[in-house]
């Protein structure tokens, strides 16, 4: 099995979250590539330093884009289009997370800032991007960052998260299945499951571009946690926790546009292994998460 693209030299790529974590590892890969890279990010300080960074490996630019905002990123896609006349590769990767917490003790500004970012910027990054692409007659490629979390075994205490990330999954799969039709195949859409261990993201001080008007509305119950201190505490119980390279991960990222695949992730055996167990589950009429002894299913 192969994609529609298998070189990506002179190619354009857009990357949405991409001033840090996965994104800037995607921007990276696809510099060294040949590609012409575009990353987007809400955090202008911390894009312009990576555009720069990243800019030793190749044509690398930045632009401030607030995925929530569907003017912003058509700003985006428009501004890119003028430069390069195509896009080629769109990576919707752009996502936050709200504090661990029992559904009823989140909060409805949880809900909509975490939705506004990973279901609606994936939507809205699809709405201003993908018409070009059909209309522009190459080869292309959509990739959307869900989560195992929500797209195979969600955390019951990520009710938030989980929730955002298993409507990405559909959205990718609804996205991928109109894209065959209408393009014959000459655009493909890929759902990402980064995964292989923890991942030093963004996405554990993602407060920190949470906007005023959508704060929490109570204080958060369980305390802000980096990877660093995952990782120390883990080794004090005698129990390792691998960290997962990104630059592995947007490896995959590489290798599975051009083969073509649709879903993108470090173990797919073990992915499906979980949702026959999950499928199992449901078939007898019992919720996929919770075992006999009132324990979650790990």
């Amino acid at each position: 099995m192969s994609g529609p693209l298998q070189d990506f030299r002179g190619r354009v790529v857009v990357i949405t979250g991409g001033a840090s974590g996965i994104g800037r590892a995607l921007g990276e890969r696809f510099a060294a590539e040949g590609s012409k890279v575009v990353l987007a990010d809400v955090e202008a300080g911390a894009l312009e330093r990576t555009a720069e960074e990243l800019s030793a490996a190749g044509e690398v630019s930045g632009v401030r884009t607030d995925v929530t905002d569907p003017a912003s990123v058509e700003a985006l896609a428009a501004g890119v289009y003028d430069r390069y006349g195509a896009v080629h590769v769109l990576v919707n990767n752009a996502g936050v997370g709200a504090p661990s917490a029992r559904t009823w003790e989140t909060t409805p500004n949880d809900w909509r800032w975490v939705h506004s970012v990973n279901v609606f910027g994936v939507a809205h990054g699809v709405q201003a991007f993908v018409p070009r692409m059909l209309a522009g007659g190459e080869p292309g490629h959509v990739v959307n960052t869900s989560s195992g979390d929500g797209a195979i075994n969600p955390l019951p205490n990520a009710s938030v998260y989980a929730a955002s990330k298993a409507a990405v999954s559909i959205l990718t799969e609804c996205l991928a299945t109109q894209l065959r039709e209408e393009s014959g195949g000459r655009i493909g859409a890929s759902l990402f499951l980064p995964g292989g261990g923890l991942l030093d993201t963004g996405l554990w001080t993602a407060d920190r571009n949470r906007p005023d008007e959508l704060a929490r509305e109570r204080p958060r119950t369980t305390p802000a946690i980096t990877v660093a201190q995952l990782v120390e505490m883990s080794a004090a119980a005698d129990a390792e926790m691998a960290v997962q390279p990104l630059d592995e991960l947007a490896q995959q990222v590489v290798d599975g546009i051009k083969s073509g695949v649709y879903c993108i992730a470090s173990d797919l055996a073990g992915a499906a292994e979980t949702l026959r167990d999950r499928a199992g589950r449901l078939a007898e009429g019992r919720c996929p998460t919770v075992v006999e002894d009132h324990g979650i299913l790990k």
